[in-house]
């Protein structure tokens, strides 16, 4: 892993997996498999976390409480089969409300990553957003950050790192702060994941699914066999 350094004021201590985030111009909690720059723009695969990726528990911190979403390896295996970035933009505000430190979240996430890997299925970006309100500490801290789900910064940052096409990708998520984004990105394709029934008609684009074993044929028809480049037969090192 290595430090990508963005705008920013002074931030606190960097980690060797993250590089900061813009907080009220510090950039959080990006997370990048070494050597993956893009030669052209791909789609991506845009996946919220908890509900989508994991089990909804609840500002989950803890392996052990982590519980994998039926049909998300298979999922993203076909995701990654048809040349599209695996991207995870998650809004993580139980870290600004002290719940758990994001040293915390980082152990999570490369256990995720990790995993994902063993799956055939690596994880291109991780970005977090741990800012709040009312969050304990002054520097997660942020009225209206501009990583915050429903704002769009997450996928912007990712679209810039990452080279993306937003216009055929397609975001999944649980709550109606994830479709928000997506649309106000420019995502091309939302879908919502779950038995709810959130109100969405003010965003466009968007389909539902109640669970995720439905979305690989969906990512089929609109990526299409051979339509993008495929990825090397081998998985990049992080």
């Amino acid at each position: 892993m290595r430090l990508r350094p963005r705008d920013r004021i002074p931030s606190p201590p960097a980690t060797s997996s993250i590089r900061p985030a813009p907080a009220l111009d510090f950039l959080t909690g990006v997370q990048h498999l070494e050597g993956a720059m893009p030669v052209k723009s791909r789609p991506a695969l845009l996946l919220d976390r908890d509900g989508v990726i994991n089990v909804d528990r609840g500002f989950v911190s803890r392996r052990e409480d982590f519980e994998w979403m039926p049909g998300i390896f298979e999922l993203t295996r076909t995701a990654h089969s048809l040349g599209m970035r695996l991207v995870v933009v998650t809004n993580q505000t139980g870290i600004g409300r002290g719940y758990y430190s994001e040293d915390d979240f980082l152990g999570l996430t490369s256990y995720m990553r990790e995993r994902f890997v063993a799956e055939g299925a690596p994880l291109d970006a991780v970005y977090h957003c741990p800012f709040h309100p009312e969050a304990l500490e002054a520097r997660y801290r942020a009225e209206d950050h501009s990583w915050r789900k429903p704002r769009p910064g997450m996928i912007l940052a990712a679209r810039d790192d990452l080279d993306l096409d937003l216009q055929r990708s397609v975001l999944l998520g649980d709550r109606l702060v994830d479709l928000q984004a997506g649309a106000a990105a420019g995502v091309g394709t939302l879908v919502l994941i779950g038995h709810n029934e959130l109100v969405v008609a003010d965003v466009p684009r968007h389909v539902r699914f109640p669970e995720l074993s439905p979305v690989a044929g969906l990512l089929e028809r609109l990526i299409g066999a051979g339509e993008t480049d495929r990825p090397p037969s081998r998985a990049m090192s992080r």
